[in-house]
């Protein structure tokens, strides 16, 4: 783990709170994590004349029954939910009366236009999101990585590190689909494994992407608003070190422990002689190029949403995906145990997400600005709780634009840039950006990868943790981590 001489703390101009007021700070963080709850947005949601906020609370019932039914029915009709047309089913169950009730409002014209503008946003971030997932998992499925590598604790250490870095260049999504596959087929003879895939959701599909605004969506929105491409890389990188070493230095002691347990079965190499590693299919990585300078190139200004400025980025990034299945022999995927199963259960499932939780969001951009949040440690914390359940792309436009009428120096939450640069604003975006890319590890939907890692694991024979299982590992591990953040960075 790399350490630093002086640890920096992120705070407004005014210098540092004094012991004596952390304790009226940690209050005020408990306090703001209740706030966002969907309780008090309903109780608070009068007054303005908007949607949101006259929305009840009753519509966010739909999102709470579509978290509820990832929970519990592969527990409950596991055989059952493995069919992806029943996935879609429920999802289609709990969006059946957003979608007529948006539809309602939009034919009686009551709030008629704030109702088809939420709605067509949803469906072109759902769009986007297939758009970018699908073919990041396709092209990287045709890069078969070869090799006969030892399961060691350093050799899954190195895993973790470098598809962590890696993830900057090609995005969490990129990176998960690239290495999730070798790395599991290198640990298939051991035993004692289940570990291996959540510390992967952790540092390769979430909190690794910090650094760049290709990395996680949240940044690239981010980007989109005004915030310089090198900002991220310079104001994240020293927070990004400390849990990604914590959770490293963590992984190795863990994987050591169990390594040790394992039987001399599991560890013998069955006589095969030593394969250097190997790479087929390297036609992708110019594809996987091509998906990156899509993103960066084709991306549509904000508010310009007609054909031919939105979608021909999802064009190019599908023409791409279809150029790697022409052009990657049948060989290499058969041997990467590639199959459509995993980014068919994401599209089933986050049609639902992305539907129920257009309330959801609606009622706290509504009443963000009565939550009283103004200092970072509560933009961090609130953001991140509300990442890990939430989509964290709009949740991070959501804080930033809260924060952004808190600062004088911001001009408008569409020019992030400001915020960026401004001595009161810069801390509070920090916080915002740091909350929602790390945290959008600690459920299952937090981050779109998170659920691909979990089925391309079950489809290779590993036996993951419930939705509430995979929460409890992610409260066991990620917080006391982030406690640290919090403690080093934010107080």
């Amino acid at each position: 783990m790399c350490s630093r001489a002086a640890p920096t703390r992120i705070h407004p101009p005014g210098g540092a709170p004094s012991g004596s007021a952390w304790a009226a700070r940690l209050l005020g963080l408990v306090l703001a994590c209740l706030a966002v709850s969907p309780w008090s947005a309903w109780a608070s949601g009068g007054g303005a004349d908007s949607l949101g906020a006259n929305l009840s609370f009753i519509w966010v019932i739909p999102f709470a029954g579509m978290l509820l039914s990832i929970a519990i029915f592969p527990m409950v009709a596991g055989h059952w939910w493995e069919r992806h047309r029943n996935q879609a089913l429920v999802a289609l169950l709990w969006s059946g009366p957003i979608l007529g009730y948006l539809g309602y409002l939009m034919v009686s014209g009551h709030h008629a236009e704030e109702a088809k503008h939420s709605l067509l946003h949803a469906l072109e971030e759902y769009a986007s999101f297939i758009a970018l997932l699908g073919s990041l998992f396709v092209i990287s499925g045709g890069i078969l990585i070869k090799g006969d590598l030892e399961a060691k604790p350093t050799v899954n250490t190195a895993f973790l590190a470098i598809g962590a870095v890696l993830a900057n260049f090609i995005g969490t999504t990129g990176a998960s689909m690239l290495l999730i596959r070798p790395m599991l087929r290198t640990n298939s003879q051991r035993e004692f494994v289940k570990h291996i895939p959540l510390f992967f959701i952790f540092l390769v599909s979430n909190i690794g992407g910090a650094l760049t605004p290709i990395g996680d969506p949240p940044l690239f929105l981010g980007y989109l608003r005004g915030v310089p491409f090198g900002w991220t890389l310079e104001h994240l990188f020293p927070i990004w070190v400390l849990p990604m070493g914590l959770l490293l230095a963590l992984f190795f002691a863990v994987d050591t422990y169990f390594y040790r347990r394992e039987p001399a079965s599991a560890l013998a190499r069955d006589g095969k002689a030593k394969q250097p590693l190997g790479v087929e299919g390297t036609i992708n990585f110019a594809l996987l190029a091509g998906v990156v300078g899509a993103v960066l190139l084709l991306s549509p200004e904000q508010g310009k949403h007609d054909f031919r400025n939105y979608y021909v980025r999802e064009v190019v990034m599908a023409v791409l995906a279809a150029v790697s299945m022409w052009r990657t022999s049948a060989a290499v995927r058969k041997a990467n145990g590639f199959t459509f199963g995993p980014i068919l259960e994401v599209a089933a499932l986050f049609s639902g997400i992305f539907i129920t939780m257009i309330p959801a969001m609606m009622l706290l951009q509504a009443n963000g600005a009565s939550l009283a949040i103004t200092e970072p440690v509560q933009y961090f914390w609130a953001a991140g709780i509300l990442s890990s359940f939430l989509d964290n792309a709009p949740t991070y436009v959501t804080f930033a634009a809260l924060a952004c009428s808190n600062v004088a120096d911001c001009t408008s939450a569409e020019n992030l840039g400001t915020l960026a640069a401004s001595p009161a604003g810069q801390p509070l975006l920090i916080a915002i950006a740091c909350g929602s890319v790390f945290m959008g590890a600690n459920s299952y939907i937090g981050n779109g990868p998170n659920f691909m890692v979990r089925a391309i694991a079950e489809e290779n024979g590993y036996r993951m943790p419930s939705f509430f299982g995979y929460v409890g590992w992610a409260a066991l591990v990620l917080m006391p981590t982030f406690a640290v953040v919090t403690f080093v960075y934010f107080l």
